[in-house]
């Protein structure tokens, strides 16, 4: 129980005491004491003034005084503002707290809840290479599962990959009509890149198609329709849906180069799935729903054979759900998909982290699957994100102006050597030591840049601002790691005595790392790194103040020495474990 719930148990039992009311700890609101008074901890008295008719300075004082008396192992004073009683936790708490927790690898972590949860993420399409907005979605995905996992959920990560439909065949043909039988490992490109780039190419061609169509009197309508190109691949797909040998046997071949290279980059970055799914495998699922939602009325079906669900009731519109020739559409597949992942792994909450424009697609679906009465329906939640920006603007794939995330990663790694050298400290470091500590830092960098920010809100990445070892940034909480464990090289805690008084900063470091397990809670609950990665900022600032202030290896006396090394051991360890929450290694020493 942390210090905080403490204080709400003590207080509600003690109002129980003193004025027999009953009071569960969740009515008794307790904040941070603000820094221009005096105290730890303050209980808002305000609902309790008008339902006990007291006056706010003696209800504090008769609350302050019985807390006192009742726990002196936990409160050391108080004192009343209007209202607000501002409550001082004993030393003896936090020397206490300190020395069970220096050592303990295991602090903030949950024991397990018994609830599963799947954490689906990354959803790449097999026509182009991942890019700076899949960055955000893997940190993201990958993140949240590992915050669940620690606070004790039970974790199936999962990853649908979008293999089909026609711009799986724009590549396809593309290649056809270009490749001259070239491949990744002819052209020594990466698999998922040199696939790309026959998307582009694609799409240059269809342009250039369009254009000699309208120059010669055909509308611009007609000629998007018409261009040869583009009439070539609705035939591949066609031929798709037929299994046409020769055409499966080229959409296996180029999606098989774009998965190596997704493998390679997601090994890179540190994304990992339990169960893929693939839409080739997916795309027909929901059709028995669809019977079975007609047969319920959920459904109803047009007089052209369309099936439709009519949700204007819950404030949306109408939406089709297969179309008049019996094909499905996306929300088809993925009700379907939804109750096929329920029956494989049973969870209690399903996420989705998908971006912001699929907000209506999501409502959809959940609305959708709750009237089918499918036990999926209540768990699925819709992690929403933000869109990542360039300072130049919004990416393009078609054109070819999306930001590759190889490339966006070798550029950290490049800048992270830069700005590394320009501080000249790693002149003992071996190469293998310098590649690992580059790679380290231009990760740390990236993946703490994009989850620093609330998951819902958009996001311009500026790569330079985010390796800045002195701002808001990964290699900031990196370096502050690495003096840690440079000063614990020299001198490691004994497990002594470490005194019976704390100095302001050693207090302020002390409450910071105990609020650890709370945030983890927090963020957990909300699905939301950003939370993480402020605190550990947070808590690396306090820590660089206090270092500042306060001599370790010369401590004024032995007491204050172990103090501050159990002090610096814990700090380590929770900045460890927070950032590998975020994905993010922190070095031993640079």
């Amino acid at each position: 129980m942390n210090v905080v719930l403490k204080v709400k148990v003590a207080s509600a039992k003690a109002l129980k005491e003193l004025y027999n009311i009953d009071l569960q700890p969740h009515d008794v609101l307790v904040n941070a004491t603000k820094p221009e008074f005096e105290g730890d901890y303050t209980v808002v008295l305000f609902s309790f003034i008008k339902l006990l008719k007291k006056a706010p300075d003696i209800l504090g004082q008769e609350l302050g005084s019985h807390l006192i008396n009742r726990h002196p192992d936990l409160f050391s004073g108080f004192n009343i503002i209007k209202g607000f009683l501002n409550l001082t936790i004993a030393d003896g708490y936090w020397l206490q707290f300190i020395q069970s927790n220096a050592a303990n690898l295991s602090f903030g972590a949950s024991a397990p809840t018994g609830s599963k949860v799947m954490v689906e993420y990354s959803s790449p399409n097999t026509n182009k290479p991942l890019h700076l907005g899949h960055l955000r979605n893997n940190f993201l995905g990958w993140s949240v599962a590992e915050i669940l996992k620690t606070t004790g959920h039970d974790i199936v990560k999962t990853c649908v990959v979008n293999d089909r439909g026609i711009h799986i065949c724009k590549s396809m043909i593309a290649w056809q009509y270009f490749g001259n039988g070239d491949t990744p490992q002819s052209t020594s490109i990466k698999g998922d890149h040199f696939v790309g780039d026959y998307y582009v190419k694609f799409n240059d061609a269809y342009k250039k198609q369009v254009k000699e169509l309208v120059d010669s009197g055909m509308t611009e309508e007609l000629a998007e329709k018409e261009a040869p190109i583009m009439k070539a691949t609705q035939q591949m797909l066609l031929d798709w849906e037929a299994g046409k040998p020769e055409v499966m046997e080229l959409w296996r071949r180029m999606n098989s180069w774009v998965y190596e290279g997704f493998d390679v980059t997601y090994q890179r970055i540190g994304s990992n799935f339990d169960k893929v799914y693939y839409e080739s495998n997916t795309y027909l699922l929901g059709k028995d729903l669809v019977e079975e939602g007609l047969s319920k009325g959920v459904f109803v079906k047009k007089e052209d054979n369309s099936v439709w669900i009519d949700l204007t009731n819950d404030g949306l519109d109408e939406k089709l759900v297969q179309r008049k020739d019996g094909t499905s559409v996306y929300i088809t597949q993925d009700i379907g998909l939804a109750e096929q992942k329920q029956k494989e792994f049973n969870v209690d909450q399903s996420i989705y982290v998908v971006g912001d424009e699929q907000n209506y697609h999501f409502k959809v679906l959940k609305l959708i699957c709750q009237k089918l009465n499918l036990p999926s329906a209540d768990g699925i939640y819709h992690l929403s994100y933000g869109m990542v920006e360039l300072p130049s603007g919004k990416m393009k794939s078609r054109e070819g102006t999306v930001v590759d995330a190889d490339d966006l990663v070798d550029e950290m790694v490049n800048i992270a050597r830069q700005k590394t050298e320009e501080l000249g400290k790693v002149k003992d470091f071996s190469t293998a030591e310098l590649a690992e500590l580059y790679d380290t830092i231009g990760l740390g960098a990236l993946k703490f840049f994009l989850l620093r920010v609330d998951p819902r809100k958009k996001m311009i990445f500026n790569p330079e601002e985010s390796i800045d070892f002195h701002g808001f940034t990964g290699p900031f909480i990196q370096y502050t790691h690495a003096r840690i464990k440079s000063v614990l090289r020299k001198s490691m805690p004994e497990s002594g005595n470490i005194g019976n008084s704390l100095l302001p900063l050693e207090k302020a470091l002390t409450i910071e790392l105990e609020q650890f397990p709370s945030v983890l809670q927090e963020a957990a609950s909300e699905h939301d790194p950003s939370k993480v990665a402020i605190y550990i900022f947070n808590l690396a600032k306090t820590f660089s103040s206090f270092y500042t202030e306060h001599s370790i290896s010369n401590a004024e006396t032995a007491d204050k020495k172990e103090l501050r090394l159990q002090l610096a051991q814990l700090t380590a360890g929770v900045i460890k474990k927070g950032m590998a929450v975020l994905g993010i290694k922190v070095p031993e020493r640079m």
